[in-house]
């Protein structure tokens, strides 16, 4: 009796101790995409007996930062540890869209087998004939009718035979060219899903059975977003509307079926940490090896794994009527970044091209007025110089210009060089007529001593063909001197503002309809009469 109370007690304590693995499904909920990288949240409710459990979380892309994993919890348990692994072993959940593309190569190459197996049919009917074009024996005589009848047949028989051997080859063709194209698909998206994966384990403690929800996040690479815009411009009364959008891009093996969005301007990949400097050291070089005291050892910072995260609750918004992504978009200024917090799902597949996301929509002060370089152009450009833009977070990227709803061109919007005015060209206005003509009476070339003088005229004239008065930039030139044996005098500028650093000249005119406006500017270049100078 002592003997069978002893083993169930250490039964028991064997049972109290023992720890099961318990595979669990997980679910993308949230995501973060940062510049480079993305935070990817998963959530994962399951039920527990008492002891303790491994909840194995599997089928996880093998890009994920180990360390960056974090994990926290809601229900009666305690989270013991945290552990992951990669798996080379089994193969990844294959999406539907890929099963799809394999099922289509199936059904395809049984059609080829078929077809194939028709031709070869055809090919011994074919030779079957042709051997025994022997008609009758030796000793039998066949009547007209007869002959006429086996002519026909085999001709008839033949010509069957050659028609449907071309169709047959159409048929194998067409179904090869489909096939390729299928593989290339297929390997496409085994680049993106045909890589080890990885899984992670939560270890949790329960004293009681009981339901378990999780919420682990960790950092993936081959992630992130690229800024893009679209510039639209109803007419010249108009404010600028900017409409601030991403490429969303990411290609982990994962998909982001309908998950929570926010786009980070932060960017992980360049890390935290402040770097530190330490002494420089100089001494005279000697070939042979020194001795002495080594260099100060860089202190590395090892990250662990947290299992503390801060839980927040999202919330579902209906849908009213069809509005646009960027009323359900919530800008966030953190210390360091800029957040675009989206309240609408979106579904991110793990594909070579990106998602476009819809960020938001500003609506920008600017004024109206053309612009004109008539060295390299004689028409006049439309400008539309918008202010306020510093407001708005804005990141280098392309931008698609629209005027009166017509596609006018790609630019590239770099904050970084732009002062306080956001300038965009929408477009030549031919109405704005522009003229730059050589002045002959002024223009010379003369020899004085050892030295060469050129005179330059030039004459810009502007005419507003419009019905409504204008404003207009012009821009030109006179030449800058990067030799002390070129002397460069700038005699008249015909009242524009010069630059004598950049030789550029500028005009502010303003035209009423049908008016003209002239300007005329002069230099002169003294330079040695044996030498050649380049650019006049």
């Amino acid at each position: 009796m002592k003997r069978l109370i002893l083993f169930l007690l250490l039964l028991t304590t064997v049972v109290g101790f023992s720890q099961t693995d318990k595979p669990v499904d997980s679910k993308i909920t949230r995501v973060t995409v940062f510049l480079n990288r993305a935070q990817v949240t998963r959530e994962v409710k399951t039920r527990v007996e008492a002891g303790k459990t491994n909840l194995v979380l599997s089928g996880l892309t093998s890009q994920l930062d180990q360390q960056s994993v974090q994990v926290s919890g809601k229900g009666n348990f305690v989270i013991l540890g945290i552990n992951h692994n990669q798996n080379y072993l089994n193969e990844f959940n294959k999406p539907k869209k890929l099963q799809v593309l394999q099922d289509s190569l199936d059904i395809y190459k049984r059609q080829l087998t078929l077809e194939q197996n028709q031709k070869d049919i055809l090919n011994k009917e074919e030779q079957l004939l042709l051997s025994n074009q022997k008609i009758g024996g030796a000793n039998q005589n066949l009547t007209v009718n007869e002959l006429k009848a086996m002519a026909d047949f085999y001709r008839a028989r033949l010509g069957d035979i050659g028609a449907s051997k071309v169709k047959s080859d159409e048929k194998i063709k067409k179904i090869n060219e489909r096939i390729i194209k299928l593989n290339q698909q297929i390997r496409e998206q085994n680049d993106l899903y045909s890589r080890n994966t990885s899984e992670i384990v939560v270890s949790i403690s329960a004293n009681v059975a009981t339901p378990v929800e999780l919420e682990v996040n960790y950092i993936v690479a081959n992630a992130g977003w690229q800024p893009v815009y679209d510039l639209r411009a109803a007419n010249t009364k108009s404010p600028v509307q900017l409409n601030y959008k991403a490429n969303v891009f990411q290609s982990t093996g994962e998909e982001w079926n309908n998950v929570r969005l926010k786009l980070s301007t932060a960017n992980p990949s360049l890390g935290g940490l402040k770097p530190e400097l330490y002494s420089w050291y100089l001494d005279f070089y000697q070939p042979a090896a020194m001795y002495g005291s080594r260099a100060p050892e860089q202190k590395v910072m090892i990250r662990g794994i947290s299992s503390v995260q801060v839980e927040r609750e999202v919330d579902d918004k209906v849908l009213a009527e069809a509005v646009s992504v960027s009323d359900f978009t919530q800008t966030i200024q953190t210390s360091l970044n800029t957040e675009f917090d989206i309240s609408l799902p979106y579904t991110v597949l793990s594909a070579s091209k990106p998602t476009l996301v819809d960020i938001r929509n500003h609506e920008l002060k600017a004024e109206y007025m053309y612009s004109t370089a008539p060295k390299l152009d004689q028409d006049a450009f439309l400008l539309a110089r918008a202010t306020g833009w510093e407001e708005f977070s804005l990141l280098p990227g392309e931008a698609n210009v629209f005027f009166e709803g017509t596609f006018v061109a790609k630019t590239f919007i770099d904050p970084n060089n732009i002062k306080d005015t956001l300038s965009v060209s929408l477009g030549r206005d031919k109405r704005i007529v522009v003229k730059r003509e050589k002045v002959k009476d002024f223009t010379m070339r003369r020899t004085i001593g050892s030295n060469l003088r050129e005179a330059y005229a030039w004459e810009v004239s502007v005419r507003n063909t419009k019905n409504e008065p204008v404003k207009i930039l012009v821009e030109d030139q006179v030449p800058v001197s990067r030799n002390n044996q070129i002397e460069v005098t700038v005699l008249d500028v015909g009242g524009a503002t010069y630059n004598k650093n950049t030789g550029k000249l500028v005009w502010e005119m303003s035209l009423q309809p049908n008016e003209t406006k002239k300007v005329v500017f002069k230099y002169e270049v003294k330079y040695p009469k044996d030498k050649q100078v380049s650019g006049l």
